[in-house]
């Protein structure tokens, strides 16, 4: 189904009666994570859900007990205009579009492995350039998330033969499964690879390619900046995950 383009006009004038009304709730107010039921949502793909989401949880549980956080994956096209509005509180990831009265505090540098299922035939922990352009290959896609990865993911797309090409999916978790289940090799950001290496029994490969590291930051709009569990939070994320 596609919004109508009455739709369209009026969302932007409906997101600001939104962000208008959050503001009004939180401005000022105080923030105990102790009793707070404050609902966070961060915008992000499926790397940043597995590497930060379980430390995030467990850090609640004890600290902030009736917090609750969601991950959404949504048209990054908007993503603006969600984190404006308040529809989404955070972005992490690398977003190099996001500038316009958008705030920004980096976490860390992200560079990127391989992964073979163990037992590969062919592959046992070394690889190089030749036999990665030999090997079928899962090729991670970041149409529509507005992520930097698409930059590496251009620069994979001309290291790897039309033919070595096994499939595209958008999901790296989904690229270590498939992996699992064959012979073929997925690129991951490196902290997403060694944390699935381990719970799928998988073989991390130095990657026999230079590309782009990602700058990995959190990203929030302005008109929050300080709104009390707008800043707790991200100074949790702070504390867990800046480099």
């Amino acid at each position: 189904m596609e919004p109508t383009p009455k739709a369209l006009a009026l969302a932007e004038p409906v997101a600001a009666v939104l962000g208008g009304m959050r503001r009004l709730r939180s401005d000022g107010d105080a923030f105990d994570p102790r009793t707070s039921e404050r609902h966070f949502t961060l915008y992000m793909i499926d790397a940043a859900v597995v590497h930060v989401l379980p430390r995030l949880l467990e850090r609640l549980r004890v600290d902030a007990p009736r917090v609750r956080v969601q991950a959404t994956y949504c048209d990054a096209a908007h993503l603006d205009l969600w984190l404006q509005s308040g529809v989404v509180d955070f972005a992490m990831g690398a977003f190099p579009s996001l500038v316009s009265n958008i705030r920004r505090q980096r976490l860390w540098l992200e560079n990127f492995s391989c992964i073979v299922r163990a037992g590969h035939p062919r592959v046992r922990g070394a690889l190089d350039a030749k036999q990665f352009r030999q090997e079928e290959h899962v090729l991670v896609t970041a149409a529509g998330t507005g992520h930097a990865y698409a930059e590496a993911e251009r620069a994979l797309e001309a290291a790897i033969p039309p033919q070595r090409l096994l499939c595209r999916i958008p999901s790296f978790t989904g690229a270590a499964h498939i992996v699992r289940h064959s012979d073929a090799i997925a690129t991951l950001p490196r902290k997403l690879a060694e944390s699935l290496a381990g719970d799928l029994g998988l073989v991390l490969c130095e990657l026999p390619l230079a590309l782009p590291a990602l700058d990995i930051g959190l990203f929030w709009h302005e008109r929050y900046h300080r709104d009390a569990g707008n800043q707790w939070l991200r100074g949790l994320l702070r504390s867990l995950y800046a480099a």
